[in-house]
């Protein structure tokens, strides 16, 4: 089953290039969207931007964070959408990286690779869209965990996956979108008691997945798991789609054998295309999710589709902590909106 990637972008498009009405419609806030910056190239928001931008060197405003100024540091062009470098720019320029203009690259040959410090963090106001995330209420999925929400006690939660759900490329833990939504759910429920457990593993596939599922989730004895594989498994000589599939239903009977936890399956984002380990068919490996979560009544988090929406104006260097398959700290914002958007 593949996704209707036409039609996806062109909601994408409707809803991203969304931004140019007048200064008295409302206005919507975009906080820490990441851009790379190529020489003086420009390089395009999401939106277009109504008013003044903040444009930083880190997602969060900290102590080490480098404040950027516009006709110093860098230009906006708000008609279109962009911003670039300035020649005397304090701005990161990514042609210094060892990956710019490297095609079908084998990211091993290129020792430092690496996004993290290339990124500039930009906030700024624009006229609403298109809804966005577009992603269904899952509280009919997810009775006992909005049950114990509402009235008190403990609620441990396990996420399980790869180096996307172990964290990788987000620059604090705290950043990590699993970890800020449990923290949300904490916040909006103060009576829970919630733990939030790592328990995923970098490299693995979903056969590994199934070969630490009895340390990783069924020890723990969770209330709630949420799983996202599906980056590894897409690897060429990864697993195929319809084995992936059964995989996933076979952690799911597993968990439901032993736990009585409810689950969240969640899709991943296509990898850099110039990566050369990347079959680049990630959308078959959404779908198959997706379509698991519908045959076993599990709650769905549709990354993918909502990854690929947002990124119809945006370079995929622009949202990649690793530049190959890890999201940034504002691609991990990506994640836990979706997550948001769950209903709970």
């Amino acid at each position: 089953m593949k996704l209707p990637l036409p039609s996806l972008f062109a909601w994408g498009a409707l809803l991203l290039l969304a931004g140019s009405g007048c200064v008295h419609s409302p206005q919507v806030r975009q906080t820490g969207e990441s851009v790379i910056l190529i020489g003086e190239e420009p390089a395009h928001l999401a939106a277009l931007p109504i008013g003044p931008l903040e444009v930083r060197s880190t997602f969060r405003p900290g102590s080490n964070t480098v404040i950027y100024i516009e006709g110093v540091d860098y230009w906006v062009n708000p008609t279109q959408g962009t911003l670039g470098r300035t020649s005397q720019s304090r701005m990161p320029d990514f042609r210094t990286n060892v990956l710019y203009g490297a095609t079908n690259f084998n990211h091993s040959k290129y020792p430092g690779f690496g996004n993290t410090a290339f990124f500039a963090f930009v906030d700024y106001a624009h006229a609403p869209g298109a809804p966005w995330p577009v992603q269904p209420n899952q509280t009919a999925h997810l009775p006992r965990t909005q049950a114990r929400l509402n009235q008190g006690g403990p609620l441990k939660v396990v996420a399980f996956g790869d180096s996307i759900t172990a964290g990788g490329d987000a620059t604090s833990p705290d950043l990590i979108f699993w970890k800020r939504w449990a923290d949300h759910l904490q916040q909006t429920y103060p009576k829970a008691q919630i733990t939030a457990i790592n328990g995923a593993t970098g490299g693995d596939s979903t056969v590994q997945g199934l070969q630490r599922l009895e340390e990783k989730v069924l020890r723990e004895k969770p209330d709630l798991v949420l799983i996202g594989f599906g980056m590894n498994d897409h690897n060429r000589g990864g697993v195929p789609v319809p084995q992936f599939a059964e995989n996933l239903k076979l952690m799911i009977q597993r968990i439901r054998a032993s736990t009585p936890a409810e689950i969240v399956l969640f899709s991943a984002f296509p990898p850099n295309p110039e990566w050369t380990y990347g079959s680049h068919h990630m959308e078959d490996y959404a779908a198959a999710t997706a379509q698991v979560a519908t045959e076993t009544g599990c709650a769905y988090a549709d990354v993918f589709t909502n990854w690929q929406a947002f990124s119809v104006r945006k370079k995929p260097e622009d949202l990649l902590g690793n530049n190959i398959n890890h999201p940034n700290d504002f691609g991990h914002d990506l994640y836990y909106r979706v997550f948001l958007s769950l209903g709970l």
